[in-house]
């Protein structure tokens, strides 16, 4: 009867320790969706890069929350935690307390804890910046600086999602209600850009980095659907066929210079930019001394997927059902389309403009790229345009308003971090 009782505490105690008893129908929730979201990556193609480890790390930790945990002390009996660990010599410190003996054990955090260290003090962002900044091509802003307005056009869905935040959390809602610092975070989810998102956010609001970096990335790999029926309504099939003319050259002088340049004033006006801004510019002009480095081929492929897997799985493990699940990432969820639409809108718009200044010769289809998801939101201007015209190719000319629109995104995130830290 001992041996089996002894079995039988064992299992008790294995099930105690399980998932299945701590975790609670919120985590089962999340669970489904993580696997949602694995389908969407695995079957549709959705940005698999950046949808695999979310929604693998939102898995995980909702089966197994320690894989978060942080690191724990406390103090501990010495006569119990010798009858617990029978045969191990105390190696700890011994206190005495009250005339007891009291040992303080320490317990280490979980393996994404310390992988989370990399967005929580700020260090993935600028990296995977650095990464873009190798990938990006400035010349066609260069040859085209009118892609600029486009691009600053686009940050209006960042502004107008601020401006609502800030008045849902002057209203007092229940469970609704958002600080200034709050509202700015999830603004920043209208830049489409998954790490400006994440570090400002970890400056302003930390207690919402989960859901707001996970909405951010989910609204980043749905852009092919979100954004083409707010091109198609704003603009006419004549406008979609428009065919643009190639832009000039642009030296390798001129690409040279921009970066430079583009990194004084910024930072010079903004230095909470400069993290962001700075990396962008450093990695650009890395690509373009790439013959002498000889790094660029491993920063944008090597470095760049490691850098984007731990962003990614370790935001993931972010969301877990009791921090996901509540009245106030539903607003999140539909402030961050607002402003990824209104965004959209706002480039459409202003590339209309364009369109009637310069007699028919910009196609107002790329502005949307103006939001900064390099470079799927000027594939997107792309393939609409493609749709009504086959023979049109409007990729080269998107990418003008895309770089424009990554910079403004760094500018913004800096002005943000200046007015509301």
């Amino acid at each position: 009867m001992g041996i089996l009782q002894g079995l039988w505490n064992s299992v008790q105690n294995m099930f105690s320790s399980s998932g299945f008893a701590s975790n609670d129908w919120k985590n089962y929730i999340m669970i489904g969706i993580a696997c949602i979201l694995l389908y969407f990556a695995a079957a549709k193609r959705f940005e698999p890069l950046l949808l695999f480890p979310i929604a693998f790390g939102m898995l995980l930790v909702n089966v197994f929350p320690g894989i978060m945990a942080a690191p724990s002390s406390e103090m501990q009996p010495l006569m119990q935690y010798m009858a617990a660990h029978p045969g191990v010599n105390v190696m700890y410190p011994i206190v005495t307390m009250n005339g007891a003996e009291y040992v303080q054990v320490s317990q280490a955090g979980g393996l994404f804890y310390y992988l989370y260290q990399g967005v929580k003090l700020g260090i993935y962002p600028p990296l995977i910046f650095f990464c873009i900044g190798t990938m990006m091509d400035f010349g066609p802003l260069i040859a085209s600086p009118k892609s600029l307005i486009l691009g600053a056009a686009a940050q209006l869905g960042v502004f107008l999602a601020f401006i609502v935040a800030v008045l849902i959390g002057n209203l007092g809602i229940p469970g609704l209600s958002f600080t200034l610092r709050q509202a700015g975070s999830i603004g920043m989810i209208g830049a489409a850009d998954g790490s400006t998102v994440v570090f400002v956010a970890n400056r302003l609001a930390p207690e919402l980095l989960g859901p707001i970096a996970v909405v951010t990335y989910f609204y980043i790999a749905f852009l092919p659907m979100i954004q083409p029926p707010i091109m198609r309504l704003l603009t006419t099939k004549e406008e979609r066929m428009i065919v643009m003319t190639p832009l000039r050259p642009v030296s390798k002088l001129e690409k040279m210079l921009f970066p430079i340049i583009i990194t004084i004033l910024v930072v010079l006006l903004l230095p909470d930019a400069a993290p962001l801004v700075g990396m962008l510019m450093f990695g650009n002009l890395v690509r373009e001394f790439g013959a002498i480095l000889k790094l660029p081929d491993t920063i944008q492929n090597t470095l760049m997927t490691i850098l984007v897997v731990l962003l990614g799985v370790t935001v993931g493990a972010t969301a877990t059902g009791k921090a996901f699940l509540n009245v106030q990432t539903l607003g999140v969820i539909l402030l961050g389309l607002i402003a990824i639409k209104i965004g959209t809108a706002g480039g459409i718009l202003f590339g209309k403009i364009l369109c009637r200044a310069t007699h028919g010769k910009i196609n107002p289809l790329i502005g949307s790229a103006g939001v900064s998801a390099v470079p799927m939101a000027a594939r997107v201007s792309q393939k609409v345009g493609q749709e009504e015209n086959p023979e049109n190719f409007l990729l080269t000319h998107a990418m003008g308003p895309n770089a424009a629109g990554i910079i403004y995104s760094a500018v913004v995130a800096g002005t943000f971090l200046s007015i509301l830290k």
